[in-house]
C-alpha cells in the first residue's frame, strides 16, 4: 500500500536495521572462525608435544642411567664398562 497521499512508504529505518544485523552476523561468524582456528592450533600443539615427548617420559631422572631401563626382581643388568 502506498502512503497517505499515494507515495511509497519510508523503509530507510528498516533497511538500516537489516544492514546492521547483517554486519553483526558477519562479525560473529568471523569471530567464531577465529576461535575455532585458535582451538585447532592449540590441539595440534598438544598432539605435537605428546608425540615429541613420548620417549622422554619413559626416561626417568630418578635413575643414574635412564637408558638402561627398569630392573625387575630376579633379573640383573650386565655391568657396563667401568672400574
Amino acid at each position: 500500500m502506498g502512503g497517505l497521499f499515494g507515495g511509497a512508504p519510508d523503509t530507510s529505518a528498516a533497511e538500516e536495521s537489516l544492514a546492521m544485523q547483517r554486519k553483526q552476523m558477519a562479525d560473529a561468524e568471523a569471530k567464531a572462525l577465529e576461535d575455532r582456528r585458535n582451538l585447532e592450533e592449540q590441539m595440534a600443539g598438544r598432539r605435537r608435544s605428546r608425540a615429541a615427548t613420548g620417549s622422554r617420559v619413559l626416561l626417568s631422572e630418578a635413575r643414574l642411567n635412564p637408558e638402561t631401563g627398569i630392573e625387575t626382581l630376579g633379573t640383573e643388568t650386565p655391568p657396563t664398562g667401568g672400574m
